[in-house]
């Protein structure tokens, strides 16, 4: 019922800068959560970044506090994470979330395909 669709990954130089945009559409509801993950070869998924629905209050696994900046466009339904300084461990697979704000657990969570980033040392 929710689609996700990531986009703006590639290729970049250590100490560069990446915005990532996830576009929503389908039948949507106003109350969720919405983050980003990744996930790294051999590597389980890791969290990154999270803004609530209630009142945009934003989360940061501490690996990207001052480098990763979550937000998103209502207008546009748009979610982003915009990255800056980044390093060769930020390389990984990048996914967007939507959790129902509220619950628990992310059983029944709406991801994405995942986008790829890469930087070069």
């Amino acid at each position: 019922q929710v689609q996700l669709v990531e986009s703006g990954g590639g290729l970049v130089q250590a100490g560069g800068s990446l915005r990532l945009s996830c576009a929503a559409s389908g039948r949507t509801f106003s109350d969720y959560n919405m983050g980003w993950f990744r996930r790294a070869p051999g590597k389980e998924r890791e969290f990154l970044a999270e803004i609530t629905w209630s009142d945009s209050r934003t989360y940061y696994d501490d690996s990207v506090k001052g480098r990763f900046t979550i937000s998103r466009d209502g207008a546009k339904n748009t979610l982003y994470l915009q990255m800056s300084s980044l390093k060769p461990e930020d390389t990984a697979v990048y996914y967007c979330n939507a959790h129902p704000e509220g619950k628990v657990t992310r059983d029944g969570d709406y991801w994405g395909q995942g986008t790829q980033v890469t930087v070069s040392s």
